[in-house]
């Protein structure tokens, strides 16, 4: 069963931008207490650490929010077997539901994202939960990506995740460089991605870093509970 948003409660006013809190069902794992931003709306940058990052008012809200592309990643990592010897990471991972379904089932996982308040969202998360802590560090590739060496993401991992990333089409290979950056040699890489249209650069990006692909369609028809969605399953593997 894809993610279902349940027992909303009130927003409530948090340093000039208000929020929300759900019960969120993943299949296979327990319901996870979710808070996030109340709406698209919301926006609060009055340092402009945000756009010093490259995150415009129009984008500022999108890591607060719950994506469909996230909850079939947090799925998928449901079902994964748990081996305390392999190192996973999540890039852009938003409020990193995937990671936190990780997390609660013992797996080595680091989450990472670019947006100032990611970590903060996941430390408030953790703690509705009931979970202990969890690595988080800052990822950002492109063009505004920052050198902040004692937070950033440095170490190599065996799998790397992430959901809803191909949001551009990244013809100088930006994503796949700063994936093989943090990768064993022998790693697997996993994306959910909604047919945004910028794979092709992606694929052609990834194979050049020694990738194989994986490729398979997520097709769910809508029901009373939950929502259609369309979307691929893109597996790259390196051995």
């Amino acid at each position: 069963m894809p993610a279902l948003a349940l027992d909303v409660t009130q927003s409530e006013g948090h340093q000039g931008y208000q929020t929300k809190q759900e019960s969120i069902a993943i299949q296979g794992v327990p319901n996870l207490f979710i808070r996030s931003l109340l709406d698209k709306q919301q926006f609060y940058d009055p340092e402009d650490a945000a756009l010093a990052l490259g995150i415009s008012s129009a984008f500022w809200s999108l890591f607060g929010l719950l994506w469909p592309s996230g909850s079939k990643l947090a799925e998928r990592m449901a079902l994964r077997p748990v081996n305390a010897n392999e190192r996973i990471l999540e890039i852009g991972c938003g409020l990193a539901l995937s990671s936190l379904v990780g997390h609660r089932r013992g797996a080595n996982i680091t989450a990472s994202d670019c947006h100032p308040l990611a970590g903060e969202f996941l430390k408030e998360n953790l703690r509705l939960n009931h979970l202990g802590p969890m690595n988080y560090r800052h990822g950002h590739w492109g063009e505004h990506a920052t050198q902040q060496q004692d937070i950033a993401v440095s170490s190599r991992f065996d799998l790397v995740i992430g959901s809803d990333i191909l949001y551009e089409r990244d013809e100088r290979g930006d994503l796949a460089h700063y994936i093989n950056e943090h990768v064993e040699d022998h790693s697997e890489v996993w994306v959910v991605d909604p047919n945004r249209g910028n794979r092709s650069h992606f694929h052609r990006n990834m194979a050049a870093q020694g990738f194989a692909l994986s490729e398979s369609a997520l097709d769910i028809s809508a029901t009373e509970s939950v929502a259609a969605y369309k979307g691929r399953m893109l597996t790259y593997s390196r051995d």
